[in-house]
């Protein structure tokens, strides 16, 4: 089966992708286009699966750089190829040839361009990490390597949206603590419970960093099973372990 790829013209021309399950060689609650090194799917088959992006974007495997995420707000830049799986959330580069690679599976994934001054950038932001400040330190991190924040260009990518995000009042807590202001981000649930709108927040951290375009692609990991892997869903489901999706872009 073919690789499902989700563009955004933002971005265009520079090459990305943010690719869902399908067309992956991964079986059983793995289904489709495993891409999780961390998961326990076969790592042979995992391999193929990344093999599969790789040469769809272009690049041999060993360019298809990641990191060993941990939900914080480090940023690494890199330039050699030989650099894989430091422990950070962000990615940057302006070396032509290198793929810089998110993993994600509800988080959000979001790739950055600076198209004039040849910069790329990717980030895992989920709630822990764009609270912290990932997506400022990418910002940040893109501007030591030339970029300017009105010529970057951020995209968050398939993410869990509001409907789906049920959170209780220790959550609500940990935003308001930061800022009074983060509460328009929450809507009212049932029990007790919060709605949390995780891309809104993501684009407004984008904004207020000063970027000159933040959008997200408006696709909910959570509520398309067939299309995308959801930590939260296999959660409510009591399956041992879920697939991880891949964003990728490259000079």
């Amino acid at each position: 089966m073919t690789l499902e790829i989700l563009t955004s013209d933002a971005l265009s021309p520079i090459r990305h992708g943010f690719f869902t399950r399908r067309g992956g060689a991964s079986s059983g609650v793995f289904k489709g286009l495993n891409c999780g090194v961390g998961s326990s799917d076969l790592t042979e088959v995992v391999k193929i699966n990344r093999s599969r992006v790789a040469s769809t974007m272009g690049v041999e495997l060993d360019a298809l750089v990641s990191v060993h995420q941990v939900h914080s707000a480090d940023v690494i830049v890199v330039d050699d190829p030989a650099v894989q799986r430091p422990p950070a959330d962000g990615i940057v580069t302006a070396t032509p040839g290198l793929a810089l690679a998110i993993l994600t599976a509800d988080c959000q994934p979001v790739l950055f361009a600076d198209q004039t001054a040849g910069v790329v950038g990717a980030a895992h932001a989920g709630w822990k990490g764009a609270l912290s400040g990932v997506l400022e330190a990418t910002v940040e991190k893109m501007e030591t390597l030339g970029a300017t924040r009105e010529n970057i260009t951020a995209v968050v990518g398939p993410t869990i949206s509001q409907r789906a995000y049920e959170v209780g009042p220790e959550f609500l807590e940990a935003f308001l603590d930061e800022d009074q202001a983060y509460g328009r981000f929450f809507a009212g649930g049932e029990g007790g419970k919060m709605q949390f709108d995780l891309p809104a927040f993501g684009l407004h951290r984008l904004r207020e960093a000063g970027v000159g375009q933040a959008t997200w692609t408006r696709h909910c990991t959570y509520s398309d099973p067939e299309r995308f892997f959801s930590y939260r869903r296999t959660t409510h489901a009591g399956e041992a372990d879920y697939g991880r999706l891949i964003s990728v872009i490259r000079l």
